[in-house]
């Protein structure tokens, strides 16, 4: 299910990008791109305006919803049983025998003279 959610907001991605990069600023955008004249008669210049411009936020809503919902499908997590570090500020974090500290040792050389007193 997860790589499936991953799959989509990718394809909405690029198709996005497509989709964004057919507009033109000036709004001429995808029938321009069709031979000018011969696609405004068929489809229109003010409706394919419309149409890339209702696609546009469509992706744009499905990526942020496909988004959104990935925080209640990732594998792996443990939804709202608190394993978020947020949630175990207060708790002490586990040790084991590599994290220990080394222990002090009294018998340790004690630190040169000073070698300026005349």
């Amino acid at each position: 299910m997860y790589i499936l959610v991953i799959s989509l907001i990718i394809l909405f991605s690029v198709l996005l990008v497509l989709v964004i990069l057919a507009q033109n600023s000036k709004g001429g955008g995808l029938t321009s791109q069709f031979g000018g004249s011969a696609a405004s008669n068929i489809i229109g210049v003010k409706k394919t305006g419309d149409l890339l411009e209702k696609l546009t936020w469509g992706f744009i809503v499905a990526i942020m919803v496909l988004t959104l919902s990935t925080n209640l499908i990732t594998p792996g997590a443990s939804n709202g049983s608190g394993s978020d570090i947020i949630d175990r500020v207060g708790q002490e974090a586990p040790t084991t025998p590599s994290q220990t500290l080394p222990s002090t040792d009294s018998t340790a050389p004690a630190p040169a003279p000073d070698s300026t007193n005349k």
